[in-house]
């Protein structure tokens, strides 16, 4: 149970609290939200011939008083529920189940007519700012980048298109040098729209059927690497009169 000298020095506590934040909401004029628009709390006749880059900003100083406002407001609730508490005799036990809140809670929350137990906020939020989005990797935070054999248009495929017109990255911060810094990224040597390379060139009727291939420069290299290791294909299987020019048999 609280004496009578810590009551007094809460309730003193409480009382200053109480004048500095009335004194506050009087002198800012309530931040400025008895006035029509926003533009006029920042002295602005009208929106029209502002940038809108300065718009936004005046939109996000507008926002933030609103949170500073309700937060002060909240406080001065609780405030004076802790005085009304304290008239009633009841201050110091918590509301719930009746017994003394420890003096060391009080000290740190002189608000609170809660014990810890049976505080009505046990949630302890891990949400972060929409804003702290730009701190996170560019991808790897969606459903299709975590699908290690997902071959759909990802978060990563988007960084990537974007990647090669530049980024900050110098060849010092990659592990194996670049010869251009249009390939200063992970992965600037993946292909982009397609997974294999023969993917690039060659192509099917929506049966499967009508296989057609593309030249280009990606078929004149891949038919290039052919001739050079002698073989007619990297992948799949062959008929079996074709598998004596390059496969030895057991």
């Amino acid at each position: 149970m609280l004496s009578s000298q810590q009551m007094a020095e809460l309730q003193t506590r409480l009382s200053k609290e109480k004048s500095e934040l009335q004194d506050l909401l009087k002198e800012d004029d309530q931040m400025g939200f008895n006035r029509g628009f926003d533009h006029e709390s920042m002295g602005e006749l009208s929106s029209y011939d502002n940038h809108p880059a300065d718009d936004g900003t005046e939109l996000y100083e507008r926002e933030k008083d609103i949170a500073l406002r309700e937060h002060y407001n909240l406080e001065l609730r609780n405030i004076n529920a802790a005085l009304d508490a304290i008239a009633k005799g009841d201050y110091g036990k918590c509301h719930v189940c009746g017994k003394d809140i420890p003096l060391e809670r009080l000290e740190a929350l002189p608000t609170t007519l809660y014990c810890k137990e049976h505080s009505p906020d046990q949630v302890v939020s891990h949400e972060r700012p929409l804003e702290e989005g730009v701190l996170m990797e560019p991808f790897g935070k969606f459903d299709l980048d975590e699908i290690d054999e997902s071959v759909a248009f990802d978060a990563e495929d988007s960084w990537q298109d974007v990647a090669v017109y530049g980024t900050s990255e110098t060849p010092s911060d990659l592990a194996f040098s670049e010869d251009a810094y249009n390939d200063m990224y992970v992965e600037a040597d993946e292909n982009l729209g397609y997974v294999e390379d023969f993917e690039n060139f060659a192509g099917n009727d929506m049966y499967g059927k009508n296989v057609t291939v593309y030249p280009n420069a990606q078929h004149e290299l891949y038919e290039a690497e052919l001739d050079e290791e002698g073989i007619m294909t990297t992948f799949g299987d062959l008929p079996g009169y074709e598998h004596d020019p390059y496969v030895e048999n057991d």
